[in-house]
C-alpha cells in the first residue's frame, strides 16, 4: 500500500500551472495559514498570487510533498513522470479527458494507462479530481472556494464527486471537518485506500463516505478491519440503485435484491453505518464525533412543550428507538423540581414555568441524563436573529453546561427544523460541552446509525468473490429440485410427465393429494400452471387438460404449512452473492418483507434474519397457532449456501419460493436455478 502521509500532511506544496484554478490553490493555501512553503511553477510567469513562481520543477529547493497539477491531460502525464523521478510525495491530477472520456476522445483509456505508468509508486489522486482540504494543518490542493475552517480534530469526508465535496464544505451544522477529500477517477488510488490514509491520522475521529460504487470489495473489507483496529466508526451514504440485476432477473429474489441490496448487505456486514441522505450523513458523523458509538438506541427526551414531546414520540414510532420509563429516583427528583402539575414521562414536557431558571432547568436535564437511556436530548428551536431577540434562550446553554458538568454524560440539543439551530448557536453548544443536532428526523437517523456503529460483532469472514457471467440457462424445475435434494434440502416426492395420461398415472405413484404443475414458465402461478390439492386421477386429468404447457410435474402436496418463505441467492458482481430470506409465496414482491445478506452466512445470522422479518410472529406461532421448525429453515439455508459455494463459478440465481414451513419440515415447493452454460469449477 502506498504511503499517502506526505501528500495529505505536507510540509511543502507545489502548484503547477498558471490558470485561475492554480492561482486559487495558492490563494487558498495562504488564506488557510499553511505553515510550509507554497511554490507556484510556471515557465513564463515570475509570480502567482503574490508568491514567487519557479520556471521548472527541477529548480525547486527540494522535492515537494504535495503537488497540484493544473495543466492539460497530456502535460499532466509528463509532469507526473517528472515528479515521480524527483521523489515528490504525491499529486492531484486536476485535468479530465482520461478513461471517463474514452467515448469522446478515443484515447482516454490509453492516456490513463500512461498516467499510471508515469506515477509508478508515487500516489496520485484522480485524474478529473479537485483534490483535498486538510483543515487540521491548513494544507490544501483545492482549486475552488470552500466553506471550512481550521480545526484541532474532526471528521474526514471522502467522496467521489468534487461538487459534492464543495457543498459539504459549506455546511453550517457545527460539524468539525478534518478533511474533505475527492477521489475522481480512482485510476490509481481508490476510496478504500484513501479512507485508510485519512483514518490513520490520529486527529480524525470518524470517516464519512459518499460512495457511488464500491468497486474493490476486498479493499473495503481491509478498510473496515483498519477502522475496527483504530476504534473509529465509518458512516456511508451509498448513491445509486442499479437496474442491471433486475433487468436480467428471472427470479423474485433477483428483483428484490439487485445491486442496492448487495451494497447494503456488504456495508452492514462490514459494520459501516449506512444512511440515505446527505443531511443524515453529516448529522451521523457529528454525533459519532462528539458522542462516539452508542450502546443502543434508547433515548431520554426533554422539551418544554407537549407538542414537541408528542412530535418526538411520533417521529420515533417506526424506528428502532425506545424511550425507557423513568426510574423511581428520577420521578422523585423531578417531582421535587417541577411540583405536582407536570405529568412525568419520557418524553418529558417540563413546561415553561421554569424557563430562565437556570438551576431548575439544569436539575431537570441532569435528572433525565441519570436514567437508563443511552442518550439524552433537549428539544430546542432558536428564534430568527434578524427579527427576534435570542437572548432569552441563554438559559438553555447555562443549564445544559451545568448538567453535563454534573453528570459527565453527553447532552444533545436538537432542533425540530434544521434551520432553527444556526451555526453560532451550534458553536455555543459545543463550547458548553453539548452536541448540536439539526432536524428531528436526521437526529433519530443518526441515533440509530451511531448505535449500529457501537454494536458491531467480531470481524466477518471475507465475502465470496464473484465475476460476471456472460450467458446462462434456466433449469427445468424437476432438475433444479434434484440438484437441491442432492445438496441436502427437503424436496417433495415428484414425477415428471409428458402428457395428460402420464400425469394422471404419475399422481397414482406419488400418492394423493398432489400438486400439478405445467412446465415451461418461470412464474407458474401467474401463467395458470399450478393446481393444488388434487385428490384423484380424474382431478389431475381435468386440471392437466386445461393447462397450455410442454409437460407436467406431479408432486406430493405438502400439508400443515404454517408459513411460506422465500429463500434465494443472486450473483451480484459488484458485491458478492446476495442471499435473500423473507416472506414468500405469491405475495413476495407486494409484501417485500425480506432480509438480504452476503455469503457466507452463519446459522446465527440466519436466525437473526428470521427474527427481523415482519412475519416473525407467525413463525413463532401466532394467536395459539403452531410455530415453524426454525431449525429446518436454518438447515435449508445452510444447504443452499453449500450448493452455491460448490458451484460458485457458474451460479447466477437460485430461488426457492415458496419454502413451505411446517412445525416439522421446511420443504422446497418450487425451485429455480440459473447456471452458466459451462462449469469451470
Amino acid at each position: 500500500m502506498r504511503d499517502l502521509s506526505r501528500l495529505f500532511q505536507p510540509k511543502s506544496i507545489a502548484v503547477i500551472g498558471g490558470g485561475a484554478w492554480c492561482t486559487s490553490v495558492v490563494q487558498q493555501c495562504l488564506k488557510m495559514g499553511f505553515a510550509g512553503p507554497v511554490w507556484p511553477v510556471h515557465p513564463t510567469r515570475t509570480e502567482i498570487a503574490g508568491q514567487t513562481a519557479w520556471a521548472r520543477l527541477e529548480d525547486l529547493p527540494e522535492p515537494p510533498d504535495a503537488v497540484f497539477i493544473g495543466v492539460n491531460r497530456h502535460a499532466t502525464v509528463e509532469t507526473v513522470g517528472r515528479l515521480h523521478a524527483m521523489g515528490a510525495g504525491g499529486a492531484v491530477c486536476f485535468a479530465s479527458g482520461f478513461r471517463e472520456a474514452q467515448a469522446e476522445t478515443g484515447d482516454g483509456a490509453d492516456l490513463q494507462l500512461a498516467l499510471l505508468d508515469a506515477a509508478g509508486d508515487m500516489p496520485i489522486l484522480g485524474p478529473n479530481c479537485y483534490g483535498f482540504i486538510n483543515y487540521l494543518d491548513g494544507a490544501l490542493l483545492w482549486p475552488d472556494q470552500h466553506g471550512g475552517a481550521r480545526v484541532e480534530s474532526g471528521v474526514a469526508v471522502l467522496t467521489q464527486s468534487s461538487n459534492m465535496a464543495i457543498n459539504i464544505s459549506m455546511q453550517s451544522r457545527g460539524l468539525p471537518l478534518a478533511y474533505v477529500t475527492t477521489a475522481g477517477n480512482q485510476a490509481q488510488t481508490g476510496l478504500a485506500e484513501l479512507g485508510m490514509a485519512l483514518l490513520d491520522d490520529p486527529r480524525v475521529t470518524v470517516l464519512a463516505l459518499h460512495v457511488e460504487g464500491v468497486g474493490d470489495v476486498a479493499a473495503f473489507e481491509a478498510l473496515a478491519l483498519a477502522a475496527r483496529a483504530l476504534g473509529k466508526p465509518i458512516v456511508v451514504l451509498k448513491a445509486g440503485k442499479s437496474a442491471r440485476a433486475q433487468a436480467a432477473a428471472v427470479s423474485h429474489t433477483a428483483s428484490l435484491a439487485g445491486s442496492d441490496a448487495g451494497a447494503r448487505a456488504l456495508l452492514k456486514r462490514l459494520g459501516m453505518a449506512q444512511v440515505d441522505s446527505l443531511p443524515a450523513l453529516l448529522e451521523t458523523a457529528k454525533l459519532l464525533h462528539f458522542a462516539g458509538p452508542l450502546r443502543g438506541t434508547s433515548l431520554a427526551s426533554v422539551s418544554c412543550s407537549g407538542g414537541e414531546a408528542s412530535l418526538m414520540a411520533d417521529s420515533a414510532e417506526d424506528r428502532g428507538v425506545q424511550f425507557p420509563d423513568l426510574t423511581a429516583a428520577q420521578i422523585t427528583r423531578l417531582r421535587e423540581v417541577l411540583g405536582p402539575m407536570v405529568a412525568l414521562a419520557n418524553p418529558l414536557d417540563y413546561h415553561t414555568f421554569i424557563w430562565n431558571d437556570d438551576e431548575r432547568m439544569a436539575q431537570v436535564f441532569a435528572t433525565m441524563q441519570g436514567g437508563e437511556a443511552d442518550l439524552t436530548c433537549v428539544i430546542i428551536d432558536f428564534p430568527r436573529k434578524d427579527r427576534c431577540d435570542p437572548a432569552a434562550w441563554d438559559c438553555v446553554f447555562a443549564a445544559g453546561s451545568a448538567a453535563v458538568a454534573e453528570t459527565g454524560k453527553p447532552l444533545v440539543l436538537v432542533s425540530t427544523l434544521p434551520e432553527l439551530l444556526p451555526e453560532d448557536m451550534a458553536a455555543r453548544a459545543v463550547a458548553g460541552g453539548m452536541i448540536p443536532m439539526q432536524g428531528l428526523d436526521d437526529f433519530l437517523t443518526a441515533l440509530e446509525a451511531a448505535a449500529f456503529a457501537g454494536q458491531c460483532g467480531p470481524p466477518p469472514a471475507p465475502a465470496l468473490a464473484v465475476a460476471p457471467i456472460e450467458s446462462s440457462v434456466v433449469m427445468e424445475e424437476a432438475e433444479a429440485k434434484r440438484h437441491l435434494a442432492e445438496a441436502g434440502l427437503d424436496v417433495p416426492r415428484l414425477v415428471s410427465a409428458r402428457s395428460v395420461d402420464e400425469a394422471a398415472a404419475a399422481a397414482e405413484k406419488v400418492g394423493f393429494p398432489v400438486v400439478l404443475k405445467g412446465t415451461g414458465a418461470a412464474h407458474k402461478t401467474e401463467a395458470g400452471l399450478v393446481a393444488l390439492g388434487l385428490k384423484s386421477a380424474s382431478d389431475v386429468d381435468a386440471a392437466a387438460g386445461g393447462m397450455a404447457c410442454k409437460g407436467y410435474l406431479v408432486e406430493e402436496m405438502i400439508t400443515g404449512g404454517v408459513a411460506e418463505l422465500l429463500l434465494g441467492v443472486v450473483r451480484d458482481p459488484a458485491h458478492g452473492f446476495v442471499m435473500t430470506l423473507g416472506a414468500g409465496g405469491t405475495l413476495t414482491e407486494i409484501l417485500r418483507d425480506t432480509v438480504s445478506m452476503l455469503l457466507p452466512v452463519s446459522e446465527e445470522e440466519v436466525a437473526e434474519a428470521l427474527a427481523r422479518l415482519k412475519i416473525a410472529p407467525v413463525l413463532d406461532g401466532y394467536r395459539g397457532q403452531p410455530g415453524v421448525d426454525k431449525a429446518s429453515i436454518i438447515r435449508a439455508t445452510m444447504a443452499l449456501q453449500d450448493y452455491v459455494t460448490a458451484h460458485r463459478c457458474i451460479v447466477e440465481e437460485v430461488e426457492v419460493n415458496p419454502l413451505i414451513c411446517t412445525n416439522t419440515r421446511a420443504v422446497v415447493a418450487d425451485a429455480l436455478i440459473r447456471l452458466g452454460e459451462r462449469d469451470d469449477g
